[in-house]
């Protein structure tokens, strides 16, 4: 039976007996001989032993300046008049000796101080030699929806029409969310409004005009016309009277009373005519029937003749065409 010796070491120490240091977290190029410690090792430097100290021999250090090593493990350039920066590498130039002219934000640039004339880099909405002109930011149309545009200094904002939201007015809102349609109407959202689907018999913008009577009839809209021969803007509303199947109309019922009362005229001429005919006969029948007379005058009597049969026929021919007449024009 072989048996395994799992040995525990002390915080610190690694190994399989427990014999090496571990160094500090972190370290490098270091090494240790007890535990957490980090000793650099030849050519390096730091606390973590992270800095190379041959660096200086490189010579990072630009335009004749001096590399110096520190304590630290890092180095430091000296530099010569004229000229600045971490490694010397910048000179003193038109933006380093005076004030910087550029405005609103804007970076002066002189290509590290070896440019003659220095410069204005500047930021978004801005130009000119120092950016002191702002840009117009609505010059790229950025609100939509047919928004209306405000700039201001380095941004702009959108007044977005009714309906619509958003910064760039690209949402539409759903203006179908309060109910807008009266007596069951379908809403449909648009853009910047909404349509009513009305009910069979519904009207108006909203259905909100019920159906109306079967019988009722639509107004009559007309324009009145002034003595100058103008068209005012005045609009009269004329409602049409019905009235039922079986009732007369004021012009029909005028019409009726006139026929009546010319037929009864007419009929009542007839019969003065009739009555005043008869009365004549009556009168003259005892001059045409004596004997005596008509045989003294030597003539013959009417009856023989034959003058009262004419008679009787030319009494009803001229009277019986006056009666056709007035019927025919009563009719």
């Amino acid at each position: 039976v072989h048996l395994m010796l799992v040995s525990r070491c002390d915080p610190g120490w690694e190994g399989e007996l427990c014999e090496r240091c571990m160094t500090m977290p972190g370290c490098v190029h270091g090494s240790c001989l007890q535990p957490w410690q980090c000793t650099c090792h030849p050519g390096w430097g730091g606390r973590f032993c992270d800095k190379d100290l041959g660096v200086c021999s490189q010579q990072p250090c630009h335009n004749g300046a001096t590399c110096l090593m520190q304590d630290s493990g890092d180095f430091r350039c000296v530099c010569p008049e004229g000229f600045h920066g971490s490694t010397c590498q910048k000179r003193i130039g038109p933006c380093h000796q005076r004030r910087s002219p550029c405005k609103n934000g804007g970076l002066c640039e002189d290509a590290d101080g070896f440019a003659a004339e220095l410069a204005c880099r500047c930021l978004a909405g801005f130009t000119g030699r120092h950016c002191e002109t702002d840009v117009d930011d609505c010059l790229m149309g950025p609100c939509a929806s047919g928004a209306t545009c405000v700039d201001g200094v380095n941004r702009f904002s959108c007044l977005c029409p009714s309906g619509i939201t958003g910064r760039f007015c690209t949402v539409n809102m759903d203006d179908c969310i309060g109910q807008p349609c009266l007596n069951g109407g379908r809403c449909l959202d648009r853009a910047g409004g909404f349509l009513c689907l009305c009910r069979p018999g519904f009207t108006g913008f909203t259905c909100e005009n019920p159906p109306s009577p079967p019988n009722a009839s639509q107004p009559v809209w007309t324009t009145q016309r002034s003595d100058g021969g103008r068209h005012d803007d005045r609009k009269v509303k004329v409602t049409v009277k019905e009235h039922g199947a079986t009732g007369l109309s004021d012009l029909q019922l005028v019409v009726v009373l006139v026929l009546a009362g010319v037929t009864l005229g007419v009929v009542t001429l007839t019969a003065a005519f009739v009555l005043r005919s008869r009365c004549r006969r009556s009168g003259d029948a005892p001059s045409r029937s004596s004997p005596s007379s008509s045989q003294e005058a030597g003539t013959s009597s009417p009856q023989e003749a034959g003058e009262v049969p004419e008679h009787r026929i030319s009494f009803l021919n001229s009277t019986e065409p006056q009666k056709k007449k007035l019927n025919i024009e009563v009719i």
